[in-house]
């Protein structure tokens, strides 16, 4: 089970930036129903080509809104970047790239997660995660340790949209940095002693942003995370016998699968139980 969270002025690079051709494409951003996108416009790169602001605006719109089917655009809009766009024109451009999910624009929006300004940066990571590919795992992963905060947590963000299950040392070290959305990514992509260290984090750290973390580990099949260990998971936090541990541990009992392991569900059941009484905790067991 996946839990769903959370992004002008600027110089462009002197170095010259990378131009690639469109690749094949995952999911589009927008799309009318599941599987489907509006096709771009025919006259799209013709504006993007045009020297027209005020049309190159409405072509990129028009790439956003056609999702993967605005990938033929991906080449013009990267040779537009490359030869410099307004600051407005730059950020729309490089959402334009993102809505593709063209991996071949990942290289370029990694030159983007590096620039001077915050927001550009911020964009950029953001396109990233939906581009994928080396170039963007790469850059996420940079992007943990940025000087801005809002990067940082959509480099996290990020990672875990990617699966990139290399990054959890990086996301570890981001989270016990404060970068709190860390926490879910790691829950999702931790094995052994990673998941173990997550849940060292209770009682250090915000309990919010830990648990958020363990109940994406404690949804995971018991082929990637042992029952033993989510037991003992449901244990840390029944021992911490606050009203967050007993709500935490009811909303995990409410949404626990019927198919789910017998002897978690007991430890969750008796968690819930050995907490009701906290201070200022709910006094309904769902299970009841």
């Amino acid at each position: 089970m996946r839990v769903g969270v959370t992004g002008v002025l600027v110089a462009l690079f002197t170095l010259p930036l990378p131009v690639a051709h469109a690749q094949k494409q995952q999911r589009p951003a927008h799309s009318t129903d599941a599987g489907a996108s509006i096709p771009l416009p025919a006259d799209a790169i013709r504006r993007l080509r045009s020297g027209d602001l005020a049309a190159v605006r409405t072509a990129l719109d028009d790439v956003r809104v056609s999702g993967k089917s605005g990938s033929s655009a991906v080449a013009t809009i990267l040779e537009l970047l490359r030869k410099g766009l307004p600051p407005p024109l730059t950020r729309a451009a490089v959402a334009a790239l993102g809505d593709t999910e063209s991996e071949a624009a990942s290289e370029t929006l990694a030159w983007y997660a590096r620039n001077r300004n915050a927001e550009i940066r911020r964009d950029a990571v953001e396109a990233l995660a939906k581009t994928r590919g080396a170039a963007a795992m790469t850059a996420l992963r940079a992007g943990l340790s940025d000087a801005d905060s809002g990067v940082r947590s959509q480099s996290a963000i990020g990672l875990g949209t990617i699966k990139a299950k290399q990054a959890v040392p990086d996301l570890l070290t981001a989270l016990e940095h404060n970068v709190l959305e860390a926490a879910a990514p790691i829950g999702e992509l931790c094995v052994a002693d990673q998941c173990d260290r997550l849940a060292s984090k209770l009682g250090s750290m915000p309990f919010g942003a830990v648990t958020a973390g363990l109940y994406q580990v404690l949804f995971r099949p018991s082929r990637e995370v042992p029952d033993d260990f989510k037991k003992s998971v449901i244990d840390r936090v029944r021992e911490l016998a606050t009203p967050e541990a007993n709500q935490f541990l009811q909303g995990v009992q409410s949404k626990w699968p019927a198919t789910g392991s017998r002897q978690v569900k007991l430890a969750i059941d008796h968690a819930v139980t050995a907490t009701r009484g906290a201070y200022g905790s709910s006094q309904t067991d769902p299970s009841l």
